[in-house]
């Protein structure tokens, strides 16, 4: 391979990440969907994006769920009223948390790479309300081909 063809694939290589985007949630006690809710909900991003949780509403943080991320994706926990930046690098679907209001239904679902939102699927032993908020997500989701808009 000569040279020139090897450097330049190199600085290509190099430049993918430039283009990963930062991506916004709110950490809210209530919006007009309803009471405790991360805004948005539903995220579809590619690998190498970063989600930063915005402390917007105290008592707050954002925590992956055991069982629900891809293989080989590191879990992460936020603490309370404070903002947590995470980089998704692995692929599949991600189910994020409010630990205090898990049980309330305080859940997001974030969507890395193309698969479809039909895809994700919501690990047993989830609280009712989360669950079924979940599923709301995902029916939406679908239902704007692919986007919770």
């Amino acid at each position: 391979m000569p040279l020139k063809l090897a450097v330049s694939i190199v600085m290509l290589l190099l430049a993918v990440p430039a283009f990963a985007e930062t991506h916004y949630v709110k950490m809210l006690n209530r919006n007009e969907t309803g009471g405790m809710v991360f805004e948005p909900d539903y995220l579809e991003i590619m690998p190498g994006d970063t989600v930063k949780y915005l402390a917007t509403h105290i008592g707050h943080n954002a925590a992956s769920i055991d069982g629900f991320l891809p293989e080989g994706a590191t879990p992460f926990k936020g603490k309370i009223d404070q903002e947590i930046e995470v980089t998704f690098t692995v692929a599949g679907f991600y189910g994020v948390k409010c630990s205090p209001h898990f049980d309330m239904g305080m859940v997001m679902l974030i969507q890395v790479g193309s698969e479809p939102p039909s895809a994700a699927l919501i690990p047993d032993g989830m609280p009712k309300d989360a669950a079924a908020r979940f599923e709301k997500i995902i029916d939406r989701a679908q239902a704007n081909n692919g986007t919770a808009r």
